[in-house]
Protein backbone atom coordinates (compact mmCIF):
# COMPACT_ATOMS: atom_id res chain seq x y z
CA UNK A 1 0.00 0.00 0.00
CA UNK A 2 1.30 3.45 -0.82
CA UNK A 3 2.26 5.90 1.89
CA UNK A 4 -0.59 8.46 2.21
CA UNK A 5 1.81 11.13 3.49
CA UNK A 6 3.41 11.21 0.06
CA UNK A 7 0.14 11.24 -1.86
CA UNK A 8 -2.44 13.35 -0.12
CA UNK A 9 -0.95 16.85 -0.27
CA UNK A 10 -2.83 19.01 -2.84
CA UNK A 11 -0.68 20.53 -5.57
CA UNK A 12 -0.89 24.26 -6.25
CA UNK A 13 0.10 25.90 -9.51
CA UNK A 14 0.50 29.47 -10.64
CA UNK A 15 -2.81 31.23 -11.15
CA UNK A 16 -4.46 29.64 -8.14
CA UNK A 17 -5.63 26.45 -9.86
CA UNK A 18 -6.08 23.75 -7.22
CA UNK A 19 -5.31 20.26 -8.43
CA UNK A 20 -6.30 16.89 -7.08
CA UNK A 21 -4.06 14.61 -5.06
CA UNK A 22 -2.26 11.73 -6.71
CA UNK A 23 -4.22 8.48 -6.79
CA UNK A 24 -3.29 4.87 -7.52
CA UNK A 25 -5.42 3.02 -10.06
CA UNK A 26 -5.37 -0.33 -11.84
CA UNK A 27 -3.51 -1.87 -8.86
CA UNK A 28 -0.23 -0.73 -10.41
CA UNK A 29 2.20 0.32 -7.64
CA UNK A 30 4.51 1.93 -10.19
CA UNK A 31 2.13 4.55 -11.56
CA UNK A 32 -0.57 6.87 -10.26
CA UNK A 33 -2.96 9.43 -11.73
CA UNK A 34 -3.24 13.12 -11.02
CA UNK A 35 -4.86 16.17 -12.60
CA UNK A 36 -2.68 18.48 -14.67
CA UNK A 37 -3.23 21.80 -16.41
CA UNK A 38 -2.39 21.19 -20.04
CA UNK A 39 -1.43 24.21 -22.13
CA UNK A 40 -1.77 23.95 -25.88
CA UNK A 41 -1.71 26.78 -28.39
CA UNK A 42 -2.76 29.37 -25.82
CA UNK A 43 -5.56 27.27 -24.31
CA UNK A 44 -5.41 25.78 -20.81
CA UNK A 45 -7.50 22.79 -19.79
CA UNK A 46 -7.61 20.48 -16.83
CA UNK A 47 -6.91 16.83 -17.71
CA UNK A 48 -5.92 13.55 -15.99
CA UNK A 49 -2.41 12.24 -16.43
CA UNK A 50 -0.15 9.42 -15.22
CA UNK A 51 2.92 10.00 -13.06
CA UNK A 52 5.62 7.59 -11.93
CA UNK A 53 5.44 6.63 -8.25
CA UNK A 54 8.33 7.46 -5.95
CA UNK A 55 8.52 6.39 -2.31
CA UNK A 56 11.37 5.67 0.15
CA UNK A 57 12.52 2.13 0.83
CA UNK A 58 14.57 1.36 3.92
CA UNK A 59 16.70 -1.79 3.68
CA UNK A 60 17.60 -3.41 7.00
CA UNK A 61 20.21 -6.07 7.69
CA UNK A 62 20.54 -7.58 11.17
CA UNK A 63 17.78 -5.21 12.27
CA UNK A 64 19.69 -2.07 11.31
CA UNK A 65 19.05 0.29 8.41
CA UNK A 66 21.88 0.08 5.88
CA UNK A 67 20.27 2.02 3.03
CA UNK A 68 17.38 4.33 2.30
CA UNK A 69 16.66 4.82 -1.37
CA UNK A 70 13.92 6.63 -3.25
CA UNK A 71 12.43 4.02 -5.54
CA UNK A 72 9.37 3.01 -7.53
CA UNK A 73 7.41 0.44 -5.45
CA UNK A 74 7.41 -3.09 -6.81
CA UNK A 75 10.08 -5.80 -6.92
CA UNK A 76 11.41 -4.46 -3.61
CA UNK A 77 12.91 -7.81 -2.61
CA UNK A 78 14.88 -7.94 -5.86
CA UNK A 79 16.10 -4.38 -5.30
CA UNK A 80 17.38 -5.23 -1.82
CA UNK A 81 19.16 -8.39 -2.98
CA UNK A 82 20.70 -6.65 -5.98
CA UNK A 83 21.90 -3.85 -3.74
CA UNK A 84 23.54 -6.28 -1.29
CA UNK A 85 25.11 -8.19 -4.19
CA UNK A 86 26.59 -5.02 -5.66
CA UNK A 87 27.96 -4.02 -2.25
CA UNK A 88 29.75 -7.36 -1.91
CA UNK A 89 27.67 -8.52 1.07
CA UNK A 90 26.19 -11.57 -0.67
CA UNK A 91 27.33 -13.64 -3.62
CA UNK A 92 24.48 -16.07 -4.22
CA UNK A 93 21.00 -17.25 -3.27
CA UNK A 94 22.33 -19.44 -0.46
CA UNK A 95 23.52 -16.37 1.46
CA UNK A 96 19.94 -15.23 2.09
CA UNK A 97 17.46 -16.88 4.44
CA UNK A 98 14.50 -14.55 3.97
CA UNK A 99 13.48 -11.14 2.68
CA UNK A 100 10.34 -9.72 4.28
CA UNK A 101 8.58 -6.40 4.73
CA UNK A 102 8.50 -5.12 8.29
CA UNK A 103 5.36 -6.24 10.11
CA UNK A 104 5.52 -3.86 13.07
CA UNK A 105 4.36 -0.28 13.59
CA UNK A 106 3.68 2.21 10.85
CA UNK A 107 6.14 0.50 8.54
CA UNK A 108 3.79 -2.46 8.26
CA UNK A 109 1.05 -0.20 6.88
CA UNK A 110 3.10 1.31 4.10
CA UNK A 111 5.40 -1.54 3.07
CA UNK A 112 8.42 0.74 2.83
CA UNK A 113 10.76 -1.12 5.21
CA UNK A 114 12.37 -4.37 4.16
CA UNK A 115 14.26 -6.80 6.40
CA UNK A 116 16.92 -9.05 4.86
CA UNK A 117 17.88 -12.08 6.94
CA UNK A 118 21.28 -13.51 6.02
CA UNK A 119 22.77 -16.92 6.58
CA UNK A 120 24.89 -17.11 9.76
CA UNK A 121 27.90 -17.93 7.60
CA UNK A 122 27.80 -14.51 5.88
CA UNK A 123 30.38 -12.24 7.46
CA UNK A 124 30.62 -8.56 6.67
CA UNK A 125 31.40 -5.24 8.33
CA UNK A 126 28.00 -3.68 9.04
CA UNK A 127 29.43 -0.31 10.07
CA UNK A 128 31.62 -0.12 6.97
CA UNK A 129 28.64 -0.93 4.76
CA UNK A 130 26.59 1.81 6.40
CA UNK A 131 29.41 4.32 6.00
CA UNK A 132 29.83 3.51 2.31
CA UNK A 133 26.12 3.70 1.57
CA UNK A 134 25.41 6.94 3.40
CA UNK A 135 28.32 8.55 1.52
CA UNK A 136 26.42 7.99 -1.72
CA UNK A 137 23.66 9.86 -3.51
CA UNK A 138 20.87 8.86 -5.88
CA UNK A 139 23.12 9.78 -8.77
CA UNK A 140 26.06 7.64 -7.73
CA UNK A 141 28.94 7.57 -5.30
CA UNK A 142 30.43 10.82 -4.08
CA UNK A 143 33.97 11.42 -2.90
CA UNK A 144 37.31 9.77 -3.51
CA UNK A 145 37.18 7.74 -0.27
CA UNK A 146 33.80 6.26 -1.18
CA UNK A 147 34.92 5.32 -4.68
CA UNK A 148 38.10 3.63 -3.47
CA UNK A 149 36.16 1.66 -0.87
CA UNK A 150 34.10 -0.15 -3.53
CA UNK A 151 36.46 -0.09 -6.49
CA UNK A 152 38.20 -3.31 -5.63
CA UNK A 153 35.24 -5.32 -4.36
CA UNK A 154 35.12 -7.63 -7.40
CA UNK A 155 37.66 -9.34 -9.63
CA UNK A 156 37.95 -8.00 -13.21
CA UNK A 157 36.38 -10.01 -16.02
CA UNK A 158 38.81 -12.13 -17.99
CA UNK A 159 36.52 -13.86 -20.50
CA UNK A 160 36.20 -11.55 -23.52
CA UNK A 161 35.07 -13.76 -26.38
CA UNK A 162 32.78 -12.58 -29.17
CA UNK A 163 29.32 -12.40 -27.66
CA UNK A 164 26.87 -10.43 -29.82
CA UNK A 165 26.52 -8.92 -33.30
CA UNK A 166 26.52 -5.14 -33.71
CA UNK A 167 23.26 -5.46 -35.66
CA UNK A 168 21.62 -7.02 -32.62
CA UNK A 169 22.78 -4.20 -30.36
CA UNK A 170 21.16 -1.40 -32.38
CA UNK A 171 17.77 -3.10 -32.04
CA UNK A 172 17.88 -3.21 -28.25
CA UNK A 173 16.48 0.28 -27.45
CA UNK A 174 13.34 -0.41 -29.48
CA UNK A 175 12.90 -3.85 -27.95
CA UNK A 176 13.30 -2.41 -24.47
CA UNK A 177 10.73 0.32 -25.07
CA UNK A 178 8.20 -2.25 -26.25
CA UNK A 179 8.14 -3.87 -22.81
CA UNK A 180 8.35 -0.70 -20.71
CA UNK A 181 4.71 -0.77 -19.70
CA UNK A 182 4.81 1.87 -16.97
CA UNK A 183 7.03 4.20 -18.99
CA UNK A 184 4.37 4.23 -21.68
CA UNK A 185 1.93 5.56 -19.08
CA UNK A 186 4.16 8.03 -17.27
CA UNK A 187 7.25 8.85 -19.34
CA UNK A 188 9.01 9.10 -15.98
CA UNK A 189 10.78 5.81 -15.31
CA UNK A 190 14.21 4.46 -16.10
CA UNK A 191 14.65 0.88 -17.22
CA UNK A 192 17.30 -1.82 -16.99
CA UNK A 193 17.06 -4.87 -19.19
CA UNK A 194 19.01 -8.08 -19.72
CA UNK A 195 19.47 -9.47 -23.24
CA UNK A 196 20.94 -12.76 -24.37
CA UNK A 197 23.55 -13.14 -27.10
CA UNK A 198 20.79 -13.49 -29.71
CA UNK A 199 19.37 -10.09 -28.76
CA UNK A 200 16.31 -11.41 -26.94
CA UNK A 201 14.92 -9.62 -23.88
CA UNK A 202 15.34 -11.87 -20.85
CA UNK A 203 14.18 -9.48 -18.15
CA UNK A 204 13.22 -5.83 -17.64
CA UNK A 205 12.70 -3.75 -14.53
CA UNK A 206 11.60 -0.10 -14.23
CA UNK A 207 12.26 2.46 -11.49
CA UNK A 208 12.67 6.18 -10.95
CA UNK A 209 16.36 5.47 -10.36
CA UNK A 210 18.64 3.81 -12.93
CA UNK A 211 20.67 2.16 -10.18
CA UNK A 212 17.50 0.80 -8.55
CA UNK A 213 16.37 -0.74 -11.83
CA UNK A 214 19.76 -2.45 -12.17
CA UNK A 215 19.57 -3.72 -8.58
CA UNK A 216 16.14 -5.22 -9.33
CA UNK A 217 17.52 -7.04 -12.38
CA UNK A 218 20.49 -8.38 -10.41
CA UNK A 219 18.26 -9.40 -7.53
CA UNK A 220 15.97 -11.36 -9.83
CA UNK A 221 18.95 -13.09 -11.42
CA UNK A 222 20.23 -14.02 -7.97
CA UNK A 223 16.86 -15.41 -6.89
CA UNK A 224 16.65 -17.47 -10.09
CA UNK A 225 20.24 -18.69 -9.57
CA UNK A 226 21.32 -17.29 -12.95
CA UNK A 227 24.54 -15.65 -11.79
CA UNK A 228 27.09 -15.04 -13.23
CA UNK A 229 25.74 -13.10 -16.22
CA UNK A 230 28.81 -13.15 -18.46
CA UNK A 231 26.75 -14.33 -21.45
CA UNK A 232 24.27 -11.44 -21.12
CA UNK A 233 24.09 -7.79 -22.12
CA UNK A 234 22.78 -5.18 -19.69
CA UNK A 235 21.07 -2.12 -21.15
CA UNK A 236 20.06 0.96 -19.19
CA UNK A 237 18.06 4.01 -20.13
CA UNK A 238 19.82 7.30 -19.55
CA UNK A 239 23.53 7.56 -18.88
CA UNK A 240 26.09 5.03 -17.66
CA UNK A 241 27.63 6.03 -14.32
CA UNK A 242 30.42 4.51 -12.26
CA UNK A 243 27.80 2.99 -9.98
CA UNK A 244 26.03 1.23 -12.87
CA UNK A 245 29.32 -0.29 -14.02
CA UNK A 246 30.18 -1.42 -10.49
CA UNK A 247 26.80 -3.12 -10.10
CA UNK A 248 27.17 -4.80 -13.50
CA UNK A 249 30.57 -6.13 -12.45
CA UNK A 250 29.01 -7.58 -9.30
CA UNK A 251 26.71 -9.60 -11.58
CA UNK A 252 29.66 -10.40 -13.90
CA UNK A 253 27.99 -8.71 -16.89
CA UNK A 254 30.36 -8.42 -19.83
CA UNK A 255 28.59 -5.78 -21.96
CA UNK A 256 26.82 -2.68 -20.67
CA UNK A 257 24.85 -0.47 -23.06
CA UNK A 258 23.38 2.96 -22.35
CA UNK A 259 21.09 5.16 -24.37
CA UNK A 260 23.02 8.25 -23.26
CA UNK A 261 26.59 9.15 -22.33
CA UNK A 262 28.94 7.41 -19.92
CA UNK A 263 30.87 9.35 -17.31
CA UNK A 264 34.66 9.53 -17.40
CA UNK A 265 34.87 7.38 -14.27
CA UNK A 266 32.56 4.78 -15.82
CA UNK A 267 34.85 4.53 -18.86
CA UNK A 268 37.92 4.21 -16.67
CA UNK A 269 36.25 1.56 -14.50
CA UNK A 270 35.11 -0.47 -17.54
CA UNK A 271 38.59 -0.44 -19.07
CA UNK A 272 40.21 -1.52 -15.80
CA UNK A 273 37.74 -4.35 -15.19
CA UNK A 274 37.41 -5.91 -18.62
CA UNK A 275 33.89 -4.66 -19.33
CA UNK A 276 32.61 -3.64 -22.75
CA UNK A 277 30.94 -0.24 -22.38
CA UNK A 278 28.65 1.12 -25.09
CA UNK A 279 27.04 4.56 -24.98
CA UNK A 280 24.85 6.81 -27.13
CA UNK A 281 22.99 3.74 -28.39
CA UNK A 282 20.42 5.48 -30.55
CA UNK A 283 19.01 4.76 -33.97
CA UNK A 284 21.70 3.17 -36.12
CA UNK A 285 24.70 4.33 -34.09
CA UNK A 286 26.58 3.67 -30.85
CA UNK A 287 30.00 4.37 -29.34
CA UNK A 288 32.23 1.67 -27.82
CA UNK A 289 34.42 3.01 -25.02
CA UNK A 290 36.17 -0.16 -23.87
CA UNK A 291 36.91 -3.75 -24.84
CA UNK A 292 35.22 -3.95 -28.28
CA UNK A 293 36.29 -7.59 -28.68
CA UNK A 294 32.94 -8.86 -27.42
CA UNK A 295 31.10 -7.22 -30.33
CA UNK A 296 31.07 -8.96 -33.71
CA UNK A 297 30.63 -7.23 -37.07
CA UNK A 298 32.53 -4.03 -36.35
CA UNK A 299 34.54 -4.14 -39.61
CA UNK A 300 37.64 -2.64 -38.05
Amino acid sequence: MSNPSFLSVPLLVAGGHKMSSVEHKDNDPRAATTDVLRWRSGTTAKAPDWVACEEPLEIRVKGEAVAITMRTPGHDEELALGFLLSEGVITGRGDVLEVAHCQQGESALHGNVLNVFLSPRVEFDLEKLKRNVYASSSCGLCGKASIESVRNLFEPLTKRDRLIEAEKIIKMPGQMREVQQTFEKTGGLHAASLFDAAGNVLMLREDVGRHNAVDKVLGRALVDDHLPLEECVLMVSGRASFEILQKALAGRVGIICAVSAPSSLAVEFARENGQTLIGFLRGETFNIYSHPERVAGLNC
